[in-house]
């Protein structure tokens, strides 16, 4: 929108805006279930500006009639002698879903049966109740195909399209094979789990819980009468015993809010205990779509958690902030001009570096930089730091550009180490930090590369949440920038070859996750929310394994310079 624009629609946009007091958001995995939910809220709290969706009618839903396999769309429920599928958001989706299995099965398509068998019955796609009465176990084993179908149990329907479509193509009729591999995309793409409503009608409660530099977020999903209508969000320092924690916050929650017939919880053990304390049902299902609900409230969390790092002390005035960097680090002037590093890869596929920059504590998005690694060895770390950082530091001195005031690494002593030494390789003058992490993998400090000193922060303090933001940011762009080669190849994650985990699971995992060094910190209750335990203990395992051979390249990496240094 352009300026003059803008200030013609000010007024209105001011009107509107100003009511509000409160703005939550939701993380799907799906933009259908965040049209569900907007429907569902327009209808409770009906805004005054909302003219769309405003109507009180009902979702549509697909009826399976029980007695002949005869599909519709409806939008009451409480029919008698059918099986109802969905919600779908508008009639179009539910009308789409009833061609794709009225192609897959031999079902009934006429309201009014004629005389003769219709076109339907000659194309194969219709078992011509108008001329032939069907049998009871045909009918019924069609409704039971169809149910498990719309339940989500979609693989022996796609098997035995896959079945079809190589029959075709071994028969050279590839028209007739790529019109079935098309109905195999449909299946995958339209069969997705409904998250947003119930048909029980039942009031639960759904819990998910994030953890990440000493501080726990937690999230309430609340339905009513078996609609998603809202959320509520807490944050809190991580002091004591999470489980402990968890129960007192949950038991909290319920002494002031309605108490729900249902609570969907991760663990297992404090469902046990809390199930002794609250008067209604709690559990920890292991599998099913309350457990993908599970996974929809962890993701909220985890957003959450982001969310307050990002937005935490964003009043506080940043100069001062800097001025205070400054004085930590015995710098000689003020950090106006910084520069953020890392690097992300998937178990050394794909590797990318990344620079973001940050002028007067501001973000600068145009200064930041993308670099494709290509040293040989893209699981070593240390050798892709000193990769960018010489490619970095060559470019500036070639184009007689402005060196930055301060350079801040996400990593450790070794890390500014090989900052120190591309430093004098490149001959430049750059003060250099790290942040530190801590045996919970959680930055507790920062390091003065050029003197060694380590500076512990305070957790509550202006100044790390300053320097929480930059790291979020840095650790942002690298991933996106790695998700976007990652995407153009085909690649390994750290989440193959595990039994219970299919592609579903780990395109979701991959969603909250992405690389190896996203599950740094993350602990074994915390990813048990989205898989098994067994599962979550063989990712758990890769990823010991991974930052052992990590901290082995290291350690040979400090002998050889110790060695370097000594000859030298």
């Amino acid at each position: 929108m352009d300026r003059q624009k803008l200030i013609e629609r000010l007024p209105s946009i001011l009107l509107i805006a100003f009511p509000l007091f409160l703005f939550l958001s939701f993380a799907f995995g799906h933009s259908q279930y965040a049209l569900l939910l907007e429907i569902n809220l327009i209808h409770k709290y009906r805004p005054k500006y909302n003219i769309l969706l405003m109507d009180d009618r009902m979702y549509p839903y697909i009826a399976l009639r029980k007695e002949d396999a005869f599909l519709k769309i409806a939008r009451n429920t409480k029919e008698k002698g059918y099986i109802f599928f969905g919600p779908f958001p508008t009639s179009g989706h539910a009308f789409k879903m009833i061609t794709l299995l009225n192609r897959i099965y031999p079902l009934r398509k006429c309201k009014t049966l004629p005389n003769k068998p219709c076109l339907y019955y000659h194309m194969g796609e219709c078992m011509a109740p108008c001329v032939q009465k069907l049998s009871r176990e045909d009918i019924k084993s069609m409704t039971d195909s169809i149910t498990r179908l719309m339940n989500g149990e979609k693989a022996e329907v796609i098997s035995d399209l896959k079945k079809k479509m190589k029959r075709y193509a071994d028969k050279l009729e590839f028209e007739t094979a790529a019109e079935y591999k098309r109905m195999i995309e449909a299946v995958e793409h339209i069969t997705s789990e409904q998250k947003i409503m119930f048909t029980d009608r039942v009031n639960r409660d759904f819990i998910g819980y994030s953890t990440r530099e000493g501080y726990l977020s937690v999230v309430f999903l609340l339905y009513r009468k078996g609609v998603l209508l809202g959320k509520n969000t807490y944050v809190a320092e991580l002091e004591d015993d999470l489980n402990d924690l968890l129960e007192n916050i949950i038991t909290q929650f319920y002494q002031r809010h309605e108490h729900p017939k249902e609570l969907i919880l991760p663990m297992k053990e404090i469902a046990d205990v809390l199930s002794e304390t609250l008067d209604f049902d709690v559990s920890s299902p292991t599998r099913g779509k309350k457990r993908d609900i599970l996974s929809m409230a962890l993701e909220n969390a985890k957003q959450m958690l982001d969310q307050h790092f990002q937005t935490a002390r964003l009043n506080d005035d940043v100069l001062l902030l800097l001025e205070e960097l400054k004085d930590q680090l015995g710098l000689k002037k003020t950090p106006l001009d910084i520069e953020l590093y890392d690097n992300s890869h998937t178990q050394g596929y794909e590797p990318v570096g990344a620079m973001v920059k940050y002028i007067n504590g501001e973000k600068a998005p145009t200064l930041y930089r993308k670099y494709k690694i290509t040293q040989p060895n893209p699981q070593d770390d240390l050798a892709s730091m000193r990769e960018v950082l010489t490619r970095r530091f060559t470019r500036l001195k070639e184009e007689n550009q402005k060196m930055p005031d301060l350079i801040i690494l996400d990593g450790g002593e070794i890390q500014c180490q090989v900052g120190l030494e591309v430093k004098e390789e490149c001959g430049v003058d750059i003060a250099l930090a790290g942040l530190k992490k801590n045996d919970k993998h959680e930055t507790d400090s920062l390091i003065n590369a050029d003197t060694g000193e380590i500076i512990p922060l305070d957790r509550k303090s202006p100044l790390f949440f300053l320097l929480m933001r930059m790291q979020d940011e840095v650790h942002r762009f690298a991933i996106t920038y790695h998700r976007s080669n990652r995407s153009k190849a085909t690649y390994k994650t750290i989440y193959d070859d595990i039994p219970s985990i299919g592609k579903k699971r780990k395109d979701k995992l991959l969603q909250i996750y992405p690389t190896i060094e996203s599950l740094e910190g993350v602990t074994l209750e915390e990813l048990s929310q989205i898989v098994l335990k067994d599962a979550a203990e063989i990712i758990l395992k890769k990823r010991e394994d991974y930052f052992e051979e990590k901290r082995e390249i290291e350690e040979k990496s400090k002998r050889l310079n110790s060695a370097r240094k000594k000859n030298g």
